[in-house]
């Protein structure tokens, strides 16, 4: 062990540890990254960087049922990366103004750079 220890940078160390998150938003980080650990979560994200949508709409755009993408909104809404509204007989679903939403935001955005070019 003390091999390995004279390999170790003390002030590398310190500074990676610096940049780690305090304990309360870490927990809160990790249930925001949670939030996309489906690929429908992760769609649903993309798509509403467009538009607003409702239920049937994301089922139809994410290829999934309404009582499964109601699930998984469920999910974003409790980490308040989407918001509802309710329009008459419709709910319509936009990503939220909340840091929350603008970190999955820009998650999305990173994957988007897996999209093939022309």
């Amino acid at each position: 062990m003390a091999e390995q220890d004279s390999a170790v940078e003390p002030t590398a160390v310190a500074a990676a540890e610096a940049e780690l998150l305090p304990g309360a938003a870490q927990k809160h980080a990790e249930k925001i990254l949670d939030s996309l650990c489906d690929p429908s979560r992760l769609r649903i994200v993309q798509a509403l960087r467009a538009t607003p949508l409702t239920v049937s709409e994301l089922s139809r755009v994410i290829s999934k049922t309404r009582a499964a993408t109601s699930q998984h909104l469920k999910v974003l809404r409790g980490v308040e990366a989407v918001t509802a509204e309710r329009h008459g007989q419709f709910v319509v679903y936009s990503l939220s103004e909340h840091v929350n939403a603008a970190i999955l935001e820009n998650v999305a955005n990173a994957f988007d750079r897996l999209r093939p070019t022309a």
